[in-house]
């Protein structure tokens, strides 16, 4: 035989299958395998299935029918790598009552409610008005109660587990993490990350000995596992808590003092498109009752807003990208602009002569948009607008993302794009407007925006998301020079140049836009959109802010609404980070 073994029959291999030395090799080998297959199933048993197990040695308290929800995780990331929990699961008892058992409805509810408190009215309603059937009585309870409950034996009285989702943090983030509803008779994700990953974060069931086996021992890739356990996992977002938490108490702070229809604000990494912070007011706690479902939807990617003049510096670096105008290029103001049979003003309809381009932006002139974009060409100019992903979706990884509505850019008539100069006439998402944004101080590139840091998945696995650049919509040189120009915008101008971060440059810039009147066309006389943003350190950033509030009370310019919340953001991320100083 070419590999040495004795041919069957010959007297060398009926040697060796009565020699009892290759008869204790073969019982080892067997004893070896049985070993191997006793300690898989206890790994199986003790590991893979020990929260299954730990579930059914609390059967006493379980009706035997009962299935237990459960579900993955999600969870805020820490600065300092480590995780929180923004959306899980807690378990404890409920109360389960067979109406068809219960002879006395007054008596068992005196009973019951000196353990727990429960609601009269309903209890009678339940036990009363639905014979024979089975009826929850009071949930989310604690062991304590539950042991209570039990020793009572009450006829026709179950305690039994369950498991709820459950949000430690409450309404923070509420608008990216979503929140679980009935779908039908599904519990299931609604919004926001909840419906987004659904399929990630829902559970199967663990899988039998025999699949574990079988995994274990034929997918040597993985594929087969992950193909089985319906890629299950946990979601680790970029979102940190403590940003988080700093930006929604900022959106409150200024809605509650100009009571202001709805607000929004976004911080993320101008350069990887990394999210820091997501927030929306008014927002809602994902684990109740939801009164008013007008809220639920996400405003930063579901809504577009008519920006106003934080568009101006895209205007701006186009121009300055093309060559069409330099910071020093001057024109006449004359505090308006004819535009075909239309005539734009500034906001004051104040004339200041002969200024430059960086006045135009210390000063957020429209007519000066309105030049520059003259100077630079209508076609150029929607190129550029395009570019700068102006009418598409980011692809971050909430639903329902919408793209903004840019009609102006298919007309022939020339005030429609004197009026998007200026940032009106066409309208866009807060995030797609961030992400436009962010190429002004990172060199030119659209990033992408991004909520996934990792996912976890119950094989053991995990994933880390790649997160490539987006294309480059200017040159370096013109994103250092608008990160110039904004810089002298907060230095000099803003503010009369109080707000000036002594080691800090700042580039910045405010918005205040008229609000459409869906009644009778136009815009409102006395409703505005106010916006800032703004990234630092300005000629390395590490972050960008956006921030906008809709229609505040008794103040027109968002000079005077959001310059303070956007320095105070900014002096807490620079505190919060330990941000070195740039000047």
């Amino acid at each position: 035989m070419p590999d040495g073994t004795p041919p069957r029959g010959s007297r060398s291999w009926l040697a060796m299958k009565y020699n009892p030395i290759w008869r204790i090799r073969l019982l080892s080998i067997g004893l070896v395998v049985v070993a191997g297959l006793f300690f898989l199933k206890l790994f199986y048993l003790q590991v893979v299935r020990s929260e299954d197990y730990a579930t059914q040695a609390d059967r006493q308290y379980l009706i035997p029918t009962s299935a237990i929800f459960d579900r993955g995780t999600i969870f805020f990331s820490n600065k300092d790598g480590s995780v929180f929990s923004a959306a899980t699961t807690r378990q404890g008892f409920k109360i389960q009552i067979n109406t068809g058992l219960v002879e006395n409805p007054e008596v068992l509810y005196q009973t019951l409610s000196a353990v727990t408190p429960i609601d009269r009215n309903t209890f009678i309603l339940k036990v009363v008005g639905h014979p024979n059937t089975y009826q929850d009585i009071a949930s989310h309870l604690s062991e304590g109660v539950a042991v209570k409950i039990k020793n009572l034996d009450l006829m026709g009285v179950s305690v039994v587990k369950e498991k709820w989702r459950f949000y430690p943090g409450g309404s923070m983030a509420a608008h990216t993490i979503g929140l679980m509803a009935y779908a039908g008779d599904d519990y299931t994700g609604r919004y926001g990350l909840e419906l987004a990953y659904n399929n990630l974060l829902s559970r199967s069931g663990a899988p039998s000995f025999a699949e574990f086996f079988a995994r274990l021992f034929l997918d040597l890739g993985g594929d087969l596992f992950r193909e089985a356990s319906g890629r299950e996992g946990d979601l680790i977002l970029t979102i940190e808590p403590t940003v988080q938490n700093t930006l929604e108490k900022s959106l409150k702070a200024v809605a509650d003092t100009y009571r202001v229809e709805s607000a929004g604000g976004i911080i993320m990494d101008p350069k990887t498109g990394e999210i820091y912070a997501l927030a929306a007011w008014p927002t809602f706690h994902p684990g109740e009752k939801q009164d008013n479902i007008n809220v639920l939807d996400n405003p930063l990617v579901e809504r577009v807003f008519e920006m106003g003049s934080i568009i101006k510096p895209l205007t701006m670096v186009a121009a300055l990208d093309a060559g069409a105008v330099t910071s020093e290029t001057t024109y006449y103001d004359a505090g308006t602009v004819k535009v075909g049979i239309a005539t734009i003003s500034n906001y004051d309809g104040k004339a200041r002569g002969t200024v430059s381009m960086q006045e135009v932006l210390n000063q957020s002139l429209n007519t000066g948009a309105v030049f520059a974009m003259q100077q630079l060409g209508r076609d150029r100019f929607r190129q550029y607008m395009l570019d700068f992903g102006i009418g598409e979706e980011t692809g971050v990884e909430l639903p329902n993302e919408i793209s903004g509505l840019v009609t102006n850019f298919r007309s022939n008539r020339d005030v429609e794009y004197a009026t998007t100069a200026f940032g009106q006439g066409f309208a866009i998402t807060p995030l797609e407007t961030v992400r436009a944004l962010s190429a002004l101080g990172n060199n030119g590139y659209l990033p992408p925006p991004h909520l996934i840091k990792e996912i976890k998945y119950v094989s053991g696995s995990t994933w880390s998301p790649a997160y490539p650049f987006g294309r480059r919509v200017i040159k370096g040189e013109t994103s250092e020079e608008i990160t110039r120009m904004l810089v002298k915008a907060v230095d000099e101008a803003l503010a009369g140049g109080t707000v000036k971060l002594p080691h800090y440059r700042v580039a910045a810039k405010t918005g205040t836009a008229q609000i459409a009147n869906p009644a009778g066309g136009g815009y409102y006389d006395d409703r505005y959109l106010h916006s800032f943003f703004g990234y630092f350190p300005a000629y390395d950033p590490e972050f960008i802010i956006f921030l906008y509030i809709v229609y505040p009370k008794d103040v027109r310019y968002a000079s005077e609404t959001l310059t303070t919340p956007f320095f105070d953001l900014t002096k807490f991320l620079i505190s919060y980070y330990n941000i070195p100083p740039d000047r």
